[in-house]
């Protein structure tokens, strides 16, 4: 198939529930297990540990309705605003957070973070911590100034953004203007945690295929550094799942904080 033809998502219709069915659930022959679950989980877990970002307000810009990234943040931060561009993973991810019946399992997820800390009591609870953490969900508009127009956001102390950027960038400018807008979000000094897959081109979900943008771990932090960030951290992870759902060569972890 010619890239060209691949949806883009959130330009096109994205099913949410299948995005998680396919690359989130605890079936047997999931094969993303170690890079999609784990991978997030423990390096966002070890960012927060450290100790170096906390605060009052946490902005998560990630795609579709995942959550298994946020459990360490609802160690730090009481208040998660989540934001979606469209109102299938708005609807999902609500659906979870009021426990309704019928939301997706993530109880596979808290405990691979429950498996990582010497005192696993704390964790028992990490779903309903999360839950109450997150205070609001809202929809954005990524060609507004204000993307929640008109609701005005307070500046975030952390703004964490899992697989959003590969995914509605079409080229290096629009990676770069999307980045910018999120950087708005953060107060001066604020941290930027984003996890992104390298080299790749598509993920499907059902039968459709979705753009992904390619670029490699230079270009990220070049453009980073041009944004007037600091980066205090990188790790790249090959990938390890076999699987044609996704071509991705390897993700990407960048800790950075903006300049004041």
């Amino acid at each position: 198939m010619d890239s060209s033809t691949h949806k883009v998502y959130h330009e096109h219709e994205f099913d949410s529930r299948q995005h998680l069915e396919q690359y989130f659930s605890d079936k047997p022959d999931m094969a993303f297990g170690d890079d999609i679950l784990k991978f997030p989980i423990d390096n966002l877990r070890q960012a927060f540990t450290v100790g170096n970002v906390k605060g009052n307000i946490l902005i998560d810009l990630s795609i579709g309705s995942i959550v298994h990234h946020l459990y360490s943040a609802s160690e730090f931060f009481k208040n998660i605003i989540v934001l979606k561009v469209n109102n299938r993973c708005i609807m999902e991810l609500k659906r979870w957070v009021d426990d309704r019946t019928g939301a997706f399992y993530w109880g596979h997820t808290s405990t691979l973070l429950q498996e990582k800390e010497e005192n696993s009591d704390q964790c028992q609870d990490q779903e309903a911590k999360l839950r109450s953490a997150i205070q609001h969900v809202v929809k954005y508009d990524l060609e507004k100034e204000n993307m929640t127009e008109p609701l005005v956001l307070p500046p975030a102390d952390c703004v964490i953004s899992v697989w959003l950027l590969d995914a509605i960038s079409k080229d290096q400018d629009d990676y770069i203007r999307y980045l910018r807008k999120f950087s708005r979000l953060l107060k001066p000094g604020g941290h930027l945690m984003m996890i992104g897959s390298l080299g790749t081109t598509y993920c499907t979900v059902g039968k459709v295929k979705f753009h992904g943008f390619t670029y490699d771990e230079d270009f990220v932090r070049k453009v980073l550094v041009g944004e007037g960030f600091i980066i205090d951290y990188c790790k790249v992870q090959e990938r390890t799942a076999v699987s044609d759902l996704a071509d991705y060569k390897a993700f990407i972890f960048i800790e950075a904080h903006k300049e004041k």
